[in-house]
Parts: C-alpha cells; structure tokens; sequence
C-alpha cells in the first residue's frame, strides 16, 4: 500500500464527509491507495484554516488553483458549487490528476461536455459523485435485475422529494437563484443516475417543470424572485422500451429523503425507499398463490460492500457510508487506471436529460434526448 495526497475544493457540508470518508476508507476497506489529507479550500483563510484544523489536513488556502498545482495533491475532490466545477476539473486534468466530483457535473449541459472532453484527453481517472446509488440495498437491485430475477422490466417510477423549501415563508438563499440549484440541478440528477443505473438509456421526455413558491422573503422586509423550480414530473420512455415516470420535488411536506423507486417486470417487482436504506421489497410471481406477496430483504454481509462496515445482518449503513464506499471506487480506479462507473460521460448523460426535460416542459412537446448529446 502507499499514501496517495488527497486535495479538497470546498469545505462545508460535503468537504467534510468527503474528508471523513478519505480518513477512514483505507481502515473500512483495505484499499491499495491510503488517502492522506494535503489540502483543504475554502473561500476564506479564516473558513479555510477552521476546516484545516477541524479535519485533518496539512494546509488550508483560499485559492483552489494553489491546491491544483501543489505537487502534494496527486487527486481532486470537487466539492464546491457547480458553476465552478468546470474551472477546476480542467485546470487539474491539465495537470494528469485523477478528479471526483460532486454531482451534478457542470453548472449545464455545455460544461459536462468540456469536463468530458477535458478528461477523455488527459486519460485520467474521473469520476462523479453519486452516491445514494452505492447503498447496498440499490447494488443489490441492480444484481437481481441483472439476472433476471422479476423477468423483463416493463416500467420504472422513481422520484427524489424532500421538504426543506416546503415552506413558503423560508427565505430566500442561492439555493432559489439559477437553474442549476434548483430541483433540476439539485435533485433530480440523483434519481435520473438511479433510473439510467437501473433501466439503461432514456430515450424520449415529456416534462413539466414549475416554480410553485415564485418570490420568497429576502431577509431584509421585502420579497426576492425566485429564479429557478420547485419541482418536476417526467413521462419517459426508456431505449429499452420500458415506460418510466420521474418525480422531484423540494417542497413535498413530510419527505426528508425520498429517493424511492419501484420496478415492475414479469415476473415480479421491487421497491426501495431511502428512508429505510437498509432494505428493500421484492415480490417474485412463483410458488403458491396464497403465499405470494411482498417481501422484506433486510442488508447483510452477503450484499455487495456492507460486510466492511459491519457483520450483523440487519444492522445497516448510513448516509457517511456511502461516501466511504465512493471513495474506495474512487481510489480503486486511481490504483487500476481504469475509470469506474459513474464517469465524467456518465455525469454528462445526466446533464442531457435535465436539458431534455426542461426544453420539454418549456415547448409542451415530447423531446428526443439524443438531440441533445453533442
């Protein structure tokens, strides 16, 4: 094993369980590459040197282009805003560093392209932060689609709700200026990853998508327009043939997190909620009728990535580990040279069918995703 130096842009709420997950992962998983904490960015000193101290790292800056450039940090996480991921992820491809970035990939769809291209030219590792994905109750589903457990898919419903702006009277905040924080940015990439993880490609979108709370108070007496959505619902068709319906939503008063999603084949069905991440519900059309049902599948070591964490079936993980599980991936791609899933292009993809459904919804009309790859 060697130590690999680790470079975080951004210090918050997701520098800091990417740091968590970089100071623990090698311990949880064994990796080849043990992650050590080089440098942190911040948008102050002050910030930056407070996450220094508070997380483990050897120095703090207020410059991400010091933190790109320092031979110490041989990889990048991208945990700042989405308009300047961009910025970041070519200054560091430039310079052949491995890079994960936080979803979803670029501020629109004209920024995933760049990323893209900029990491398919330089070879380097890349990657995108999607991490509810990684529960093994989902790496599970994903295994029995893949052997044909509930036979041929026929239909996908999947949503990402939660209720932190169900509020009408909470104020105004960057989360309700631009369209990349809004539901479509914000949300729906997570869901759009799980239905694309799932189902393949999408083909074909009919989107609606509204601003239900249009001004908000400003925090100074008056009100502030808000600029981007509140929520979204998507008709879709999958490549596959399989039809699908999407649903997102910051103001569904009572979700906390519901990235929820329910499969029907022939053969069966499944059902997962985020919420209860530790199981899932699978329902299989053989044996006795009076038997059939619904079944309960609670995660154990038997399910892929659970056993590092614990050995009781039943116990569970949570939020923390599924960025300790991304950053095994992460480092295990840096170690083999080999991308893993999700990809800058798999990010990209995305990026594509949130265009695709917001050019939808502004025209009334279904839209071909495929008209909007580059």
């Amino acid at each position: 094993m060697r130590e690999i130096g680790i470079g975080i842009v951004g210090g918050g709420y997701m520098g800091k369980v990417h740091a968590v997950a970089m100071s623990c992962v090698g311990a949880v998983f064994q990796t080849e590459l043990r992650p050590r904490l080089v440098m942190v960015c911040a948008t102050s000193m002050a910030s930056a040197d407070r996450y220094r101290a508070a997380y483990g790292f050897e120095q703090g800056t207020d410059d991400w282009r010091v933190l790109v450039n320092d031979p110490r940090v041989e990889a990048i996480v991208i945990a700042s805003p989405q308009e300047t991921h961009r910025e970041i992820a070519e200054a560091a491809f430039a310079l052949g560093k491995p890079v994960l970035c936080e979803k979803p990939l670029g501020a629109n769809v004209d920024d995933s392209r760049a990323m893209v291209a900029a990491a398919e030219a330089s070879g380097a590792v890349n990657m995108v932060g999607f991490n509810y994905i990684r529960t093994p109750a989902s790496q599970y589903v994903r295994q029995l689609l893949a052997d044909g457990v509930i036979g041929d898919i026929t239909y996908f419903r999947g949503e990402h709700t939660e209720d932190f702006y169900a509020d009408p009277d909470a104020s105004a905040t960057w989360r309700t200026r631009g369209m990349a924080n809004g539901t479509m940015g914000d949300l729906a990439p997570h869901m759009i990853n799980c239905a694309l993880a799932m189902m393949g490609p999408v083909a074909s979108v009919l989107g609606d998508v509204e601003t239900v709370h249009a001004q908000r108070p400003d925090g100074q007496g008056g009100l502030a327009e808000v600029t981007n959505d509140d929520h979204a619902q998507v008709m879709c068709r999958f490549a596959n043939g399989a039809m699908g319906h999407l649903f997102f939503s910051r103001i569904a008063t009572g979700r906390k997190m519901g990235y929820i999603y329910e499969i029907t084949g022939t053969k069966g069905a499944i059902r997962f909620d985020q919420e209860d991440q530790n199981a899932i519900w699978l329902y299989t059309s053989d044996g006795d009728d009076a038997q059939r049902g619904f079944r309960k599948i609670l995660t154990g070591p038997s399910h892929p990535d659970y056993l590092p964490f614990c050995q009781g079936p039943g116990h569970g993980t949570g939020y923390q580990d599924q960025i300790i599980i991304e950053a095994k991936d992460f480092l295990t791609a840096i170690a083999s040279g080999d991308s893993h899933w999700p990809t800058f292009r798999d990010g990209m993809e995305v990026n594509e069918i949130v265009a695709a459904t917001i050019a939808s919804s502004n025209s009334k009309t279904w839209r071909n995703v495929a008209d909007f790859k580059s």
